[in-house]
């Protein structure tokens, strides 16, 4: 009989400011995270490991446009958008998951994603 155990992701890249702190709850949860803080663009991305990643998570909402892009990259990878502003409308549809970091913290948040991938 075969393994059918869902398991987490294994690599995520953070990008944007993280004053929460996902980036150290991910690692914590035994993640591999790159962190990408700055202008946003696709080779920025493809630097950081964006095509090999599970995981996105973006920290900062006025970069949502970057949604498109990595999930034009690869089709596999989970996004997440954990920011205390509104994820706009036209990003929503290709957006795995979003939260408030006032509603539930970091590490909560990372263990779910590390537990289940969602």
């Amino acid at each position: 009989m075969s393994d059918t155990t869902t398991t987490g992701p294994t690599r995520a890249v953070v990008a944007g400011p993280d004053e929460d702190a996902i980036a150290d709850a991910l690692e914590s949860e035994g993640l591999r995270v790159t962190r990408v803080d700055g202008p946003l663009s696709r080779p920025v991305l493809e630097e950081a490991g964006i095509v090999e990643a599970d995981l996105y998570v973006l920290t900062d909402v006025a970069e949502a446009t970057t949604i498109p892009i990595v999930k034009d990259l690869t089709d596999e990878l989970r996004t997440v958008v954990y920011d205390r502003n509104t994820v706009p409308e036209f990003v929503r549809g290709q957006l795995d998951l979003a939260i408030d970091p006032r509603l539930v913290d970091a590490e909560i948040v990372a263990e779910e994603l590390a537990a289940t991938g969602f």
